[in-house]
């Protein structure tokens, strides 16, 4: 997907919300226990009812890589399902992938090419050459982790090396990298105060945003500071969303749940 169908997305939904699935079996509705693939059965029947509030799913690659092979096989069915029913939808494999340069090949084409994500997330720490092999596919996105919404953020990330911290050292320096036109960012909702500085180094890439709900971001705040021209902002939530309620109404409670975020992010852009 190129970047230009994920604005025109964003417009058309007046949403620019991201639903992670992030599927843990204690918190699923015991009823789909029941069924063959209750990872799957969860996922569909919340995509099902949220599909037209979002412009983004994001399945963390944890949950899934836990349950073993059939994990693997739910997060399959999950993007198939995806890609062939919502094929307009933007799909990140939160899989925080990088290693040197033959393995992150692999890692690429694992999530690009066989399971056919539209982006994945990866971690700088190696530097050009362990981030340039998933730069090379076209329009495929590597969403670069910059600045996260964790407390341990603050061990690294905000250090100072030659007077500047460490998350603006690596976004300077990412935009020299290959094709760095593919690039997007991981700045966490938590840290609304610096998305102004973040903004002055990369104003136009687009930025994926979690910890907005469950982790204490406010969605005004990140706007304010880190809305561009072409809104260049993924706000995702997850726990908010999918487990809204754990009993049988569960895909119609996480639609509640999608449907405030989405007319907040409607008044917002109408602004």
């Amino acid at each position: 997907m190129t970047t230009r169908q994920l604005i025109e997305q964003i417009r058309s939904k007046k949403s620019f919300l991201c639903v992670g699935l992030d599927v843990d079996l204690n918190k699923i509705p015991s009823h789909l226990l029941n069924t063959e693939d209750p990872i799957f059965e969860f996922n569909k029947a919340i995509i099902d009812a949220t599909h037209d509030l979002c412009v983004s799913y994001k399945p963390n690659t944890a949950f899934y890589e836990a349950y073993g092979i059939k994990g693997w096989q739910s997060l399959q069915k999950t993007i198939d399902y995806i890609n062939e029913k919502y094929p307009e939808i933007f799909t990140i494999a939160d899989a925080k992938r990088g290693d040197i340069g033959n393995t992150s090949t692999m890692y690429a084409k694992a999530f690009f090419e066989d399971l056919q994500f539209d982006s994945v997330t990866v971690a700088p720490y190696m530097g050009k050459d362990s981030v340039e092999p998933f730069l090379a596919f076209e329009n495929k996105h590597t969403i670069l982790l910059a600045l996260t919404s964790n407390e341990g953020a603050f061990d690294f990330q905000t250090l100072e090396t030659n007077h500047k911290e460490l998350y603006k050292q690596v976004l300077e320096t990412s935009k020299s990298w290959k094709n760095s036109q593919n690039l997007m960012y991981v700045v966490g909702a938590t840290k609304a105060e610096y998305f102004a500085e973040i903004r002055k180094i990369i104003p136009d890439s687009f930025l994926l945003v979690p910890g907005v709900g469950a982790q204490g971001g406010n969605l005004q705040d990140v706007c304010q500071y880190g809305m561009n021209d072409t809104i260049g902002l993924l706000i995702n939530s997850s726990r908010g969303i999918i487990y809204a309620s754990n009993g049988n109404n569960f895909a119609e409670k996480a639609r509640e749940e999608a449907l405030k975020l989405q007319q907040q992010m409607k008044q917002i852009l109408e602004k």
